[in-house]
């Protein structure tokens, strides 16, 4: 047994040893299907390692280690803070759990189909689904922003469709989220330690993540190619909601015992009258045509020329006769060109659409949620103000077009556009810790904030100054803050 478990522990290694080689090699130093041969080497290291031992693959142990761990450990601070918190992260915990199951199915798995692969994942997206739809019913709670949090964040769990690089995916909807964690931190800082460590909680979870993902998915969801086949039942389906405390309602009562022959009972009788009545009028013979009534001709239309002056049922259709090039005409070249398009100011689900506005000075859109984007497309001469916190703002071949705006959550993009000028009221800038040596350029700002994060997590807003002082010391200017700052 000592031998055994000795062997056990060397596979273990060796797959470990590989694993790092090959995140470290690069693809210019190694033949193009080193990697990937690499990786079917790591997989049957692992399931002789299984077929010995009996044990699960390494990263199937990893992420257990990781529910246990870093979920457990937030979730407890989620019981912890109670009510609706509580309740979304219950949901919240349903996903990672039902993405364990799947990653036990990959790896004993070959790669399935997509219509498999999707009814595998139904379970996780279902449960990501359940903690998003439980943040757009509550946006008046108190506690709206921690359940944001989650909602941003929750879906980093779809790495395992993510190729060749998932690693760099989650850590963008990790970041997708810190908005609405800081907000936590910034809210709650000086009033409950609870919901700060529930925040430090939620980073650490997708921080561990993360770094599971780059160490064992470097290039993607690991399968076994030398498994079996993938079953759509291999994950269990979500469970159905319960069911009302009443029971459920007695089943309908069955049909008259003589329903089906009443309704069928007359079909012989009334298909044999209509086939005798048919023969009948065949046996006639030609005195069948007796029964025609007689065109006389004022009911003929190349005799009565009135007839033709009305309605033509069967003519062929106005637009088939308007595209006709068989009789071309001088008039006819103008039609080719370009109509112009009506302008266009709609919501569609949480983005803006303001397009082909052309001349309009005083283009409105009222943002009234900063999930909301503003997506402005082909105007000319015209200005665009959008009115309350807006996710973000997308120019797209814009020609002089001004834009003026009053805040903005993430980015405000010009692409192809001329002659585009930008004017907003106030601005806040987060800085990353890989980001301290950042220069902004200012000029006529007005309630600009720098927020730097501080060594315990937290951010320290400093202003940029407003207001300057210049004076003339007999050779040259001098210019100075007049405020104090700090």
């Amino acid at each position: 047994m000592a031998n055994l478990a000795d062997l056990i522990s060397q596979l273990d290694k060796l797959s470990v040893d590989l694993r790092t080689c090959a995140d470290n090699t690069k693809s210019s130093d190694v033949p193009q299907d080193s990697g990937e041969k690499l990786e079917q080497l790591i997989i049957k290291l692992q399931g002789i390692k299984g077929d010995v031992g009996g044990a699960q693959a390494v990263f199937v142990q990893e992420y257990q280690s990781l529910l246990a761990d870093s979920l457990a450990s937030f979730v407890a601070l989620s019981n912890e803070i109670g009510g609706e918190v509580q309740e979304q992260v219950a949901i919240f915990k349903k996903a990672f759990d039902a993405q364990g199951k799947f990653i036990v199915v990959a790896s004993e798995s070959k790669p399935p189909s997509q219509a498999v692969l999707m009814k595998l994942l139904q379970p996780t997206s279902e449960a990501i689904s359940g903690v998003q739809e439980f943040r757009e019913k509550r946006r008046t709670s108190a506690v709206f922003n921690h359940l944001s949090a989650l909602s941003e964040t929750i879906p980093a769990l779809g790495w395992v469709t993510i190729e060749p690089k998932p690693g760099p995916f989650v850590k963008e909807m990790s970041d997708a989220g810190q908005f609405y964690s800081n907000r936590v931190l910034k809210d709650f800082k000086d009033k409950d330690v609870k919901h700060v460590n529930w925040v430090k909680a939620l980073l650490k979870l997708f921080k561990d993540l993360h770094a599971y993902v780059l160490k064992y998915h470097t290039t993607g969801l690991v399968w076994n190619k030398q498994g079996k086949e993938a079953q759509a039942s291999d994950v269990p389906a979500a469970a159905a909601p319960a069911a009302p405390a009443g029971g459920a309602p007695p089943p309908p009562p069955p049909p008259p015992a003589d329903l089906h022959a009443q309704s069928s009972a007359p079909a012989p009788a009334a298909g044999g009258d209509e086939r005798n009545a048919l023969f009948a009028e065949l046996n006639k013979g030609s005195d069948i045509t007796k029964g025609l009534k007689k065109v006389t001709s004022d009911m003929q239309t190349h005799k009565n020329p009135n007839l033709r002056q009305g309605p033509k049922p069967f003519g062929a259709p106005k637009p088939f006769k308007a595209t006709s090039v068989s009789k071309p005409t001088p008039a006819s070249a103008p039609v080719a060109a370009k109509a112009k398009k009506e302008p266009k100011l709609a919501l569609v689900d949480k983005k803006w659409m303001v397009e082909h506005f052309d001349n309009n000075p005083a283009v409105e859109v009222n943002v009234t949620h900063m999930k909301q984007s503003v997506y402005v497309f082909k105007c000319s001469n015209s200005v665009i103000q959008v009115k309350g916190k807006v996710n973000s703002v997308i120019l797209d071949n814009c020609k002089k077009v001004g834009l003026v705006m009053e805040s903005a959550v993430s980015a405000v993009d010009i692409i192809n556009s001329q002659s585009v000028k930008l004017q907003t009221d106030g601005a806040m800038v987060y800085l990353s810790a890989n980001s301290l040596n950042t220069e902004f350029v200012t000029a006529k700002s007005s309630e600009m904030n720098i927020l730097v994060p501080q060594a315990d997590g937290e951010f320290k807003r400093f202003a940029v100054p407003e207001q300057f002082r210049t004076s003339w010391d007999g050779k040259k200017l001098q210019t100075e803050c007049a405020e104090v700052v700090g």
